[in-house]
Parts: C-alpha cells; structure tokens; sequence
C-alpha cells in the first residue's frame, strides 16, 4: 500500500515539474531504504531470538577484593564480546546453608542505572538463600558493587551501560545495551542452574524496574524459567504518558525488536507482575497490556503506596510466596478467574489456595497517566466457595479504572486492572 501511494503521488510530480522522473528515481530509493530496513528488524529480531541458545554455563571467576565467603561470593562470569572486546559481567552468588536435597534458585536483575541506579546488591541474595534458593544478582551495566565518587565503580571488563531509554537503538545490534543485558540475564540462568545442588527445573527470574524491562524481555526468549517476577518494568511503552512515549514513540528499533510486547504471546511459565498503581514510570494500562498477553498463568500484585526502588519490593512478601507457591507445585496462589462490571457493580472472582481475609476495590475518577491519579479504596465484601472467593463492590460515579485487592494476611492479591473507556 505504502508503495502505491508513493508510486501514485510521482505521477502526479510528473504533470507538475520537468524534473519529475529525477523525483520519482529519488522516491523509488527511499522506498527500496524502507524496505530494507524492515528485512533489518526481521533479521535483528531472529539475532535477539538466537540468544536463547546461550544454554551452556560462562567460565566463571571468584571477584577478587570483595567480602566472599563459601555460600555467598563475588564473581565474575564471561559474557558477549563488545565491540571486539571480551566482557565480564560482575555478580553475587549464593547458596543456602545445610542443604540436603536440590534447591530452587534465583536470578535476580536489578533497575536503575550505573550512577545511583542499582547494582548486584548482596542482601537481595541473602534474602532469597535464607528462604532456601540458589541465587545469583548480577550487574548489566559493567559495574561493581563498589562505589567511586558516589557511583558504582566499572571494571575492567565491562560491556556497554544504559544509555538514557533506548537511545542507542541506531547503534549495530550487537553494540545495544539491551542485546547485552538480556545476553547477561540468560547467561546467569545458565550459569546458575549448572550449580551442584540446584534444581534446573526450579529456577526463577526477578529484575526491578530497568530489571523488570529485561525479565519482560527475556522471558519471551528463555523458556528455561519455571517462573518470573516483573516488578513495575515491562512492555508497550511507546505510547506511555510518560518520559517512556516520549522517547520512544518514534523508535523504530524500539516497536520493531525491543518491544517485549513482540514475545509476551510466548511466555507460558507462571508470572507475578508485581508494582503500584502510584507508579509513574510504568504505567498500569502498559503493565497491564503485557501480562493480559502472556499464555501461562498470571498473578498480580498491585500494593498501594509501595514506592518505587529496590528495598520495598525486597522487604515485601508477595515475590516469596509467589515463588514458593510455584516452586512447591501449586502454581500461583491467587489468579482472578473471571470480572464483571455491570452498571456500578463489580464482581471479581479469584481463586486461592490462601484464605483472604479482606478486599477492597481500588479506583480512581482522574484521567491523564495513571501514575499522576488519586487513587481511593471503597469497601467490599468477599464470599467463599470451596477455592473460589467472590468479591464484590460498587464503582465510585465517573470512575475511569479500577481494580480489586484481596488480602491474605500480609500478603496481598489483585484482579486485572481494568480502565472504562
């Protein structure tokens, strides 16, 4: 169609200028640019597919000048050349004491970036050993976890840093960032379930934030993972009311192979997309719109006034029970099976293997990014049927979104965020 137009509108510089065929020869090239730069993405995005087969454990290499132990270590492990250079990336990893059968395990990707974004962070791996896993958090950005100047010191065999959101899109594929950050995160889980002790076919994946951008994209590309934990990062940002649409709504590279709304389809292991509707770096429409793709089964957790950073979701209890519910074989503990709204009334019904103690509904009647909305809580009352738990609630007048949160204890659950056109 692109081509006809094009072809039709020098037809008519032909009636109106004697220099119409120079025109026409131009319009016929940057035609044939178009199309071949769209055989680029095709070929881009099998490159990025081909990652997957990054299966066999990197050499790794105990960090020297760090505070190492037995169970839990500084580490290097091999990763992509980089622009003719071999890399390493930095990591933490660590294994529970007093194991006695296979363990589950972690890989765990932080957000941020290189100055004072995150890092591999060493209590985040002591966190998830002292609940029994295997872990692993590893640095994408060529840092250590040593500062320098207020800003995590690089190594020597760092690769590429992030570069602001995507904005080295225009660089050969195999220079981006974000082709070695996922190289990295896939590399770590092949590193980490070569472990002795480690159940291959128990390892999960968590990134924060930027992390939570790669766990969105890599999860459509290795299907090795029994479970992942996207927290706030994720896919379908171009058209995000945020810096996120600004920067990318016009990024070809972005809509045509980073997008991790091209493999979400894909991803059939048991997710929890884990963040707050305050969030103003991801937004829940966009948050939603990725798990609402996914093939496998989906929780969600969105806890109001969470905040955004490393420590909360860290300190939290949704992304350990999460893990320990599918890890034992049940799955997700809690998933919404079906919602309703008819004229005011909600009705949500989810299925637990906890029981919930409470619910509210969440709503909000402003318009704009969901994460610059007040948001409120109205009462709910909450039915049981064998495993099934209905909630039900009446919407606030000239509501534009909402959701349902269920509470088991601590812990909390939620229904699909729903937005009324």
């Amino acid at each position: 169609m692109k081509r006809i137009v094009i072809l039709c509108f020098g037809l008519f510089l032909m009636t109106c200028s004697v220099n119409s065929k120079d025109r026409l020869v131009k319009l016929d090239e940057e035609l044939s640019l178009i199309e071949t730069r769209q055989i680029d993405f095709e070929a881009q995005r099998t490159k990025v597919a081909a990652l997957a087969d990054l299966s066999s454990a990197p050499e790794m290499y105990r960090a020297e000048g760090f505070d190492s132990t037995d169970p839990l270590a500084a580490i290097y492990y091999d990763a992509l050349d980089w622009k003719g250079k071999p890399t390493k990336v930095f990591a933490w990893i660590g294994m529970p004491e007093n194991v006695t059968e296979d363990v589950p395990a972690m890989v765990l990707v932080h957000g941020g970036g290189g100055g004072g974004g995150g890092t591999a962070f060493k209590d985040w791996v002591k966190e998830w050993t002292m609940r029994g896993y295997a872990t692993i958090s590893i640095a994408v950005e060529g840092q250590t976890d040593q500062r320098r100047d207020k800003r995590w010191e690089r190594h020597e065999w760092a690769g590429p840093a992030r570069n602001g959101i995507y904005r080295d899109s225009d660089e050969p594929l195999e220079n981006q960032w974000m082709y070695h950050a996922v190289a990295d995160t896939i590399l770590a889980n092949s590193l980490i379930r070569s472990v002795k002790g480690v159940d291959p076919e128990r390892v999960g994946l968590m990134g924060i934030s930027w992390g939570g951008v790669i766990t969105s994209t890599v999860i459509g590309i290795d299907n090795r993972f029994a479970f992942a934990i996207p927290t706030y990062g994720c896919g379908d940002l171009a058209e995000a009311a945020n810096q996120y649409g600004r920067a990318l709504i016009e990024n070809e590279t972005y809509h045509e192979v980073w997008d991790p709304m091209l493999h979400m389809h894909k991803v059939a292991m048991p997710t929890l997309w884990l963040s707050w509707p305050e969030d103003q770096h991801f937004p829940m429409n966009h948050f939603a719109a990725c798990y609402g793709r996914v093939s496998g089964e989906h929780m969600v957790a969105l806890v109001p006034e969470m905040g955004h950073g490393h420590r909360a979701p860290q300190r939290r209890s949704e992304g350990y029970a999460f893990a320990e519910s599918v890890v034992g074989g049940v799955g997700p503990w809690c998933v919404e099976i079906e919602a309703s709204l008819q004229a005011d009334l909600v009705k949500v019904t989810f299925s637990s293997t906890k029981t919930l103690d409470s619910a509210v509904l969440v709503s909000t009647t402003d318009t704009g990014g969901t994460g610059q909305r007040s948001w409120v809580e109205s009462s709910a009352s909450i039915s049981k049927s064998d495993t099934k738990w209905t909630v039900t609630a009446t919407l606030p007048r000239g509501s534009t979104a909402w959701f349902i949160n269920v509470k088991s204890h601590d812990l909390i659950a939620s229904s699909n965020y729903q937005q009324i056109k």
